[in-house]
């Protein structure tokens, strides 16, 4: 490696390590920022496409930025209230149903009590008792907390009220940023550093599309299908499995376990239960054989397991924020590691010497 290679990998190194660390400093006031940021990353195409009709920007930002925000308070005023009813509801029902399944368990014991020793049903008994208690005791301690508290309430507040003016303005702004951040690129590096963004620009725009998509068709089909069966918070585990369903298999495996739980406490049917379980196993037949291939394709070059590593990996180091920036940062992590490799794929170092094969 020349000296003006490594100077270039210090330099790059250096900015991506001043980034993070800027990142853990302010991970408590960058949501609105970045959702914002997000916002305008996805409408500048559309506002490209506006202003080649004869639109001025401002006025294609100021219609976007509207109709963006027209939609989610639709969506949110149709949705939102039902998710919050039956989550109250729950909320209200849920001594009920802890009374109702230890009563159920008491009827295991019982059963236990005839087939077992006094002893092995004694301890399974306390064991049983006790894991219903800590579930209990853990599910009020949840629950306050999130009412009480009051930075999770101003981070809302913050994402309602500021997010669609970061959007505007970055929007309005959003070509003069790109071509000021292109100006600052090393001129002797200037084809390379476009041709890694361009990369990067491509599978995180497709990635993020395509799962935005599967998670919006998965939380429909989930709420609609658990409404049916008659589960008194279909609506809600169903949005919520969908919401979660960008990372693989978490929002299926945590919306099985509820909505089968719940069903359980529910439904004296089996059938009714096993139905509810079947859904979600059908959901995960559908997102990996139809909709994940259809809508996010092969193009995207962004491994499950990396997008999990990734996901926790982020929301371990800079929490919520974290989980914002962890697929942008894999993308951007995955575009440099195949740039890393097929440099050295192609360098002295790894043919022996031997320049590398004409093309």
């Amino acid at each position: 490696m020349t000296v003006s290679q490594r100077r270039s990998l210090l330099f790059w190194l250096i900015g991506f390590f001043v980034f993070m660390l800027l990142v853990w400093l302010l991970r408590s006031i960058l949501l609105p920022f970045l959702a914002g940021l997000a916002v305008a990353y996805f409408l500048d195409p559309v506002a490209d496409r506006m202003q080649r009709w004869g639109m001025s920007r401002i006025w294609a930002t100021s219609l976007l930025t509207i109709a963006f925000a027209l939609m989610v308070v639709a969506g949110a005023a149709l949705l939102l209230p039902l998710a919050i009813n039956q989550l109250s509801d729950l909320i209200d029902s849920l001594p009920a149903l802890l009374e109702l399944a230890r009563s159920r368990a008491q009827s295991l014991l019982d059963y236990m009590d005839r087939i077992f020793d006094p002893g092995t049903s004694d301890q399974i008994r306390d064991s049983l008792t006790s894991s219903l208690g800590g579930i209990g005791a853990w599910i009020a301690s949840l629950m306050a907390g999130v009412l009480s508290s009051g930075l999770a309430m101003l981070n809302i507040l913050s994402l309602v009220f500021l997010t669609p003016v970061v959007a505007f303005f970055m929007l309005r702004d959003w070509d003069g940023f790109v071509a000021k951040l292109d100006s600052w690129i090393p001129r002797n590096q200037l084809d390379t550093v476009r041709d890694l963004a361009r990369q990067i620009d491509v599978t995180l725009a497709a990635w993020v599309r395509g799962v935005a998509l599967v998670c919006v068709l998965l939380g429909a089909f989930y709420a609609i299908a658990l409404t049916l069966l008659g589960l008194k918070v279909g609506l809600f585990i169903g949005l919520f499995a969908g919401a979660l369903s960008f990372v693989p298999f978490v929002g299926a495996v945590g919306g099985f376990v509820l909505a089968v739980g719940m069903a359980a406490l529910e439904f004296d049917s089996v059938w009714r239960i096993v139905a509810v379980g079947g859904v979600f196993l059908l959901g995960q037949a559908l997102e990996g054989n139809w909709l994940t291939p259809m809508l996010v394709g092969e193009k995207v070059d962004l491994h499950p397991v990396a997008v999990i590593f990734a996901l926790l990996a982020g929301g371990a180091l800079f929490g919520f924020v974290g989980l914002l920036l962890a697929v942008p940062m894999a993308a951007v992590i995955g575009v440099l590691a195949r740039y890393a490799i097929d440099q050295y794929l192609s360098s002295p170092l790894y043919r022996g010497g031997d320049p590398a094969p004409p093309v």
